[in-house]
């Protein structure tokens, strides 16, 4: 008696082919994915340092007295703004520090101050309230406004 014939198993060369399309597509999606996240990882970054810069220079104006201390409206040079309307029109190609340095690294953003009147808030004159508006941008990934009322007080 002969022995029993045993069936080979295996794949054929379809199935291989068709293994190898199913696992490149599999992976050409992921890497896709992938390749995206690291494109834009860096904008919380980008975002947090402006936020950080508006801040910092609505804390600068925030600090300035209200009125001129020394009656002479109108400075042009950082170093000798006295109170908060000297900054109205302030443009830094660059963040800067309040002596006007530059900060290094941040080279990029551009920062606006804009100081006006403002309509009165409840229970305070019109004449007693200046609006302070800084803008942050780092085209194409930022344009941040950070708006403050400055009273007299």
């Amino acid at each position: 008696m002969r022995p029993p014939v045993r069936r080979q198993s295996g794949m054929t060369l379809i199935e291989i082919v068709i293994a190898i399309v199913v696992v490149a597509i599999a992976v050409s999606a992921i890497l896709g994915v992938l390749a995206r996240n690291v494109e834009h990882s860096a904008d919380a970054m980008v975002v947090r340092q402006a936020v950080a810069i508006a801040e910092s220079y609505m804390e600068e104006v925030a600090l300035k007295p209200f009125s001129d201390p020394d009656a002479v409206d109108g400075e042009t040079a950082r170093a000798d703004f006295d109170d908060a309307d000297d900054y109205d029109g302030l443009v830094d190609a660059g963040a800067r520090d309040q002596f006007d340095n530059p900060i290094a690294g941040l080279s990029a953003y551009t920062v606006s101050v804009a100081v006006a009147a403002s309509g009165a808030l409840p229970s305070i004159a019109a004449t007693d309230v200046l609006r302070v508006d800084v803008r942050v941008q780092n085209p194409p990934y930022v344009d941040y406004v950070l708006s403050a009322y400055r009273t007299r007080f």
